[in-house]
């Protein structure tokens, strides 16, 4: 039998670290928003995750990969709750700086929303039934994310139905028509992206499995 190895996780200073860093942005984040409704409807996975995250770290720490990754998406999301997707600084810029149509800052949050979950979907995967890196755990990992992008637009669409104009700082269309399209579409490039570029540094951070 392969003797099996333990999860390389966050442990100590790195791990409390990562819990100070997310507390503190999501606190500042909350400081006098463009839109209070919106940052709440942004930053609501945050508040739902990290106490989800604490409450498990016992029985099932995730790897330090993934911590950092989970860090990085919740950076993104109250920095878009706090200003609002269409009005976030650095995405303003780079609209004036390359003479673009519209302010992209959720682009990249949709990105990330296909990145950072596939490789959670793939952890839990792994960790949680018999199935093997494979073409079968990159597709299913893909169809998850793709799966969860499109459960966000419903969500988005319910807020619309339910708000009317003042749902427009939370769906940031900015009049573009295909919003929905490319909101799906750059979540499966993150999903299929992050497998394609970090499978094999997150598979040695993963608890090893006895094999004959």
């Amino acid at each position: 039998m392969r003797p099996t190895h333990p999860i390389n996780a966050p442990t100590g200073v790195e791990a409390w670290l990562l819990v100070s860093i997310t507390l503190t942005a999501l606190v500042l984040s909350g400081i006098q928003p463009v839109d209070r409704l919106t940052w709440f409807m942004e930053v609501v996975w945050v508040m739902a995750g990290l106490p989800l995250i604490l409450a498990t770290w016992r029985h099932f720490p995730l790897t330090r990969l993934l911590c950092w990754l989970l860090l990085l998406h919740a950076l993104i999301l109250v920095v878009g709750g706090h200003y609002t997707y269409s009005k976030v600084p650095i995405g303003l810029w780079f609209q004036d700086a390359f003479e673009l149509s519209r302010n992209h800052y959720d682009r990249l949050g949709h990105f990330a929303q296909g990145f950072v979950p596939a490789i959670l979907a793939r952890e839990l995967l792994l960790r949680k039934t018999p199935l093997r890196p494979g073409p079968w755990l990159f597709y299913l990992v893909a169809s998850c994310c793709l799966a969860f992008s499109a459960f966000f637009e419903f969500i988005e669409w319910w807020a619309a139905l339910l708000m009317g104009g003042d749902a427009d700082a939370y769906l940031a269309t900015q009049g573009d028509i295909w919003d929905t399209q490319w909101d799906m579409f750059l979540a499966l490039c993150g999903a299929v992206l992050a497998q394609l570029w970090l499978a094999r540094w997150h598979d040695r951070q993963l608890p090893g499995r006895a094999a004959p």
